[in-house]
């Protein structure tokens, strides 16, 4: 897979623009010089002042010296980007001074300035064409004079580069006049960063309004035809406009026709391009004319009013004007989105005159639209067959190119502003989007650079608004609920939340999105400490799903059910902030040994991926894939991943229900599912769906299987179990249906195994560790659509700290009283006297809710006492399914030092790696260590003669305490673990 790293995405390509930047810069002058400069405005506050103006970073910094002596020895010390001289320091004159410049660094530029042409004693017509003097500038009291020089150096060094990396328009002047460059290139200048500044409007966030600044169009200044003309044939294909004098050198000496003879050239290189002759000889018009090029001259008082419309009617600066071929206006855009807009009701005839004219593709240029620019300019008018052809085109190409700049961009906008057509990711308020919604924005910026997606099924991430962090501290600064950080009943800190109202602006913005985003929705957390390196918070914080049914719009404008949809969001939004104080959070944070004071909450609301049958919303099928394989078993390895796939909505999963587990590598290789007895006792029964009738926060049901074996998605992606047969038939037979998806795993329905190996890849190198993907799929129903695969979220992987390995001996594996060959963690674990035991024998699966209650409350008491404790248990630790282990979570058991999940003819279970619970204990380092009936060893009689401190409950749980610490040691490598005792 091509490295992401090496592709650019639409907007990462500015981060490498303007990298030669002027940053120090030498004057070298006599005091006197420096005093009249002085008097005109401080030099140095000059720079600074329009920097800031201009809301540029980082101004160039200015040093003095009096004299050439003083000057070269401060060279020999410190780099100089930019020399600035006067015509004569102290003894030496400035030509001198040039070439010992160039000596100690040839790339530091040397620019002339003198405070007129007759105090150089200079005639600049008359000098050598091989000169060290890089530019000629007559000192300018206008403001923005020395910005316009520094930002020519810098047009120069890094255009090169800047062309080639991002297409970025050059415009070339021509002028060989020191008087007139020094007074011309201000002006331009000043046009060039307002239409700059104009582009940035459409920034989607702040980061690409500071990247694009750095797309504007260069000013390569040239001082002869020769240069000239070299510039055209280097950047030709890049080149939007040329300036030029009347006259000027060619073959070092003054051509009064060279300016003539360049643009008649250029004219016919290329009949479209903007051409315009500045001279003081009126008379040369009507020779101009003719080439055709536009033509002002010089000492017109209104040069600069003329510039600015030259820059506005034929560079496509400022916003398009629609016009009538008598010249009338017809309406204005200032955005793209202003610009999709208008066009379809744009009169025929004022479309039709700017297709004439190329003005679309000029002003798109104008905006570093390069590409769909150029296309327009090879589609004449004449190729349309009429002007409905030419809307539509035109139309379709807009709304692509809006479609195409936010894609993995989180658009920072306000409500009014969405428009879902167009924003996938987009983000109100201007706090931190906290860690869920990083790990989102970030594969969705890479997705774009992965080349090995297969084809026959589409990757896209849902709609998604993200509610910034400076929300919830808003809210709670503003209801004064700091009070409640410290309460111990969550209730209380939910009723405190639910009674107050959201921030206006806030809910301004909720009402407007829901006027354009309908359909059942995720409201979901995305703290600041979430989905950090060895800190998930899987499933700590509340998600709440939405139905979200919209009415229609009344007659009177109203939108029946808006208002009840904004307050059941609303809840949801206050309910997701609650949840940062929850129990759950604060016993999660003590163990990480986090101040939960520091954490914040952002909300990610998102489109829920599925379609609805019959009263019930729910996907095809969800999962989670993780890069890293915790138990592979040959042929597969570590390496080559997991996926946990269910039927429905991903809870069945995070919550380490049945679902179906394989390796992305080996789709069709599946241990559990063996035998037709195997595939029975381990296939997904039961599954998720959202409760369309739901009103508020609306009911996730837990299915049974059996009630949906007609919906299609079931018919398409089960198998069916003849009872007479003990058979399992692929398809769609009298039967009993199965989960099996061997359509999609065996029969290839859609390229599911392969696009996860892809995104996992892909993931894995740009986070640079392994990663967890969360995802649900979309079926399309039509067999010539395309599938698609949604992305949910991305999370970091804890796998351990590579070349720490433990050694077992073989006197460790006879002396321990348990030993396994499946085990999670990493080290030697000491100063554990405590043993919560629930005895496999004697328990029953109907009273595992209230062992987790027990459990809960012997965790409260030890946590207290700090005293860390082993946890043994039947099943699956952290299901949510009582049938398949102990539902415990985690403010259940936030004091455990270590877990022992005991497998048997009983108790079946796979290993849940995709669930939360199990995601946050190995992001913990806490080891988990499964025991296998056959394979594995416990010492049952060992256990039995310890001493039990307490029997919560006569049969379920047992708390024993030895004299002496356990020593556990974890070798990650071999996946190996001894317990031993004392």
């Amino acid at each position: 897979m091509e490295s992401y790293l090496g592709v650019d995405s639409h907007f990462k390509v500015y981060h490498d623009l303007m990298q030669d930047k002027v940053a120090n810069i030498l004057l070298v002058s006599s005091p006197y010089d420096a005093f009249i400069m002085e008097e005109d405005g401080s030099l140095a506050h000059r720079i600074i002042h329009e920097f800031q103006g201009l809301n540029l970073s980082h101004p160039p910094r200015l040093r003095w010296a009096a004299s050439a002596r003083e000057a070269l020895h401060i060279l020999q010390l410190q780099r100089f980007d930019l020399v600035v001289t006067m015509p004569q320091v102290g003894e030496m004159d400035c030509f001198s001074l040039a070439r010992e410049v160039k000596k100690i660094d040839p790339a530091t530029a040397v620019i002339l300035l003198a405070h007129s042409l007759a105090s150089t004693g200079l005639d600049p017509e008359s000098l050598p064409c091989d000169e060290v003097i890089d530019r000629f500038f007559i000192w300018s009291i206008n403001p923005a004079f020395f910005l316009a020089i520094i930002k020519n150096i810098e047009d120069h060094r890094n255009v090169a580069a800047d062309t080639r990396r991002a297409q970025v328009r050059v415009m070339i002047v021509v002028e060989d006049s020191p008087l007139f460059a020094s007074h011309f290139l201000p002006i331009l200048y000043k046009e060039v960063v307002a239409q700059t500044l104009r582009v940035l409007d459409e920034g989607l966030n702040d980061e690409h309004r500071l990247l694009k600044k750095r797309a504007r169009p260069k000013i390569l200044l040239a001082t002869s035809y020769e240069q000239a003309w070299q510039l055209y044939g280097e950047y030709r294909e890049y080149v939007f406009c040329v300036i030029a004098d009347g006259r000027f050198p060619q073959g070092c000496r003054l051509d009064p026709l060279a300016g003539q003879k360049l643009l008649s050239l250029i004219r016919a290189d290329n009949p479209s391009l903007p051409l315009l002759m500045l001279s003081s000889e009126k008379e040369r018009e009507a020779v101009v004319e003719k080439i055709p090029a536009l033509f002002f001259t010089k000492d017109d008082p209104a040069l600069e009013a003329r510039i600015h419309s030259f820059c506005l009617d034929h560079l496509g600066f400022g916003d398009f004007i629609f016009r009538y071929p008598d010249g009338t206006t017809a309406g204005g855009a200032a955005t793209f989105a202003a610009l999709e807009k208008e066009l379809l009701k744009l009169p025929e005839a004022s479309l039709l005159f700017h297709g004439r004219q190329d003005d679309f593709a000029t002003w798109l240029m104008a905006r570093s639209e390069v590409e769909l620019a150029k296309e327009l300019f090879a589609r004449p008018l004449a190729s349309f067959a009429d002007p409905a052809e030419l809307r539509s085109f035109l139309v379709q190409r807009i709304h692509n190119l809006r479609k195409q700049q936010q894609l993995g961009v989180v658009v920072q906008c306000q409500g009014r502003e969405y428009d879902p057509e167009i924003m996938d990711f987009v983000k109100v308020g201007t706090g931190a989007m906290g860690g869920k919604a990083r790990g989102l924005a970030f594969i969705a910026n890479v997705l774009p650079r992965c080349r090995d997606l297969p084809q026959g099924l589409q990757v896209r991430f849902p709609k998604s608004v993200v509610i910034g962090a400076d929300a919830f501290s808003r809210f709670v600064a503003e209801n004064s609920l700091a009070r409640l950080q410290d309460e111990e009943d969550d209730e209380i800190i939910v009723q405190g939340f639910l009674h107050c109202p959201l921030p206006a602006w806030l809910l301004s913005d909720l009402r407007a999105i829901l006027r354009k985003l309908t359909g059942p929705l995720s409201v979901r957390s995305s703290s600041l400490m979430e989905d950090g390196h060895s800190r998930p918070y899987a499933g700590i914080y509340k998600t709440c799903m939405l139905a979200n049914q919209a009415g229609g719009q009344g007659a009177a404008g109203a939108w029946p059910g808006l208002e009840r949809r904004l307050a059941d969001l609303g809840r949801a939004v206050k309910l997701v902030w609650a949840s940062t104080w929850s129990a759950g959070a604060k016993a999660y944070n003590r163990s990480l040994a986090n101040n939960q004071q520091a954490d914040q909450m952002a909300v990610i609301i998102q489109q829920l991926v599925g379609r609805q049958s019959g009263d019930f919303f729910y996907p095809a099928m969800s999962g989670v894939a993780l890069s890293h394989n915790y138990y592979p078993i040959a042929p597969m390895t570590a390496g080559d991943g997991v996926v946990h796939l269910a039927l429905g909505l991903g809870k069945t999963v995070v919550d380490g229900e049945k679902s179906l587990r394989f390796s992305p590598k080996y789709p069709q290789t599946l241990p559990q599912f063996s035998t037709v007895d195997d595939i029975l006792a381990n296939c997904q029964r039961h599954f998720y769906g959202l409760d369309m009738g739901e009103e508020g926060e609306s009911r996730l049901v837990r299915r049974q299987l059996s009630e949906a074996e007609e919906d299609e998605v079931v018919v398409r992606l089960a198998s069916t179990y003849i009872a007479a047969e003990h058979r399992i038939r692929d398809g769609h037979h009298k039967g009993m249906a199965v989960l099996t998806f061997a359509p999609v795993l065996k029969y290839g329905l859609i390229p599911l195994p392969q696009a996860l190996v892809a995104l996992l890849a892909m993931a894995r190198e740009a986070m640079g560790c392994p990663v967890e993907i969360e995802f649900a799929v979309d079926l399309a129903n039509d067999p010539r659509g395309e599938s698609v695969l949604y992305i949910l979220q991305l999370r970091p992987l804890v796998t351990g700290v590579p070349g720490q390995g433990v050694d077992i001996s073989a006197e460790e594996e006879a002396a321990a009283f348990c030993s396994s060959s499946q085990a999670l963690g990493q080290g030697v674990f000491q100063g554990i006297s405590d043993i919560l035991y629930v005895d496999p024998d004697s328990f029953e699966p109907g009273s595992s809710r209230a062992v987790a209650a027990k459990i809960s409350e012997t965790n409260a008491r030890l946590t207290r006492q700090g005293r860390p404790y082993l946890l043994i248990g039947p099943g699956r630790w952290g299901s949510a399914d009582p049938w398949l282990g102990i539902p415990v979570q985690w403010q259940d058991i936030s004091g455990v030092a270590a877990f022992i999940e005991l497998q048997s003819s009983q108790w079946p279970v796979d290993p849940s790696q995709g669930s939360h619970f199990f995601q946050n204990i190995t992001a913990m380092g806490i080891p988990y260590v499964t025991v296998k009936e056959g394979r594995d060893h416990l010492d049952l009689a060992w256990l039995a003669a310890r001493e039990v401190v307490a029997r919560p409950q006569s049969g379920l749980l047992k708390h024993l305490r030895l004299a002496e610490g356990l020593v556990i040691k974890v070798d990650p490598y071999n996946s190996r673990c001894v317990m031993v005792g004392p």
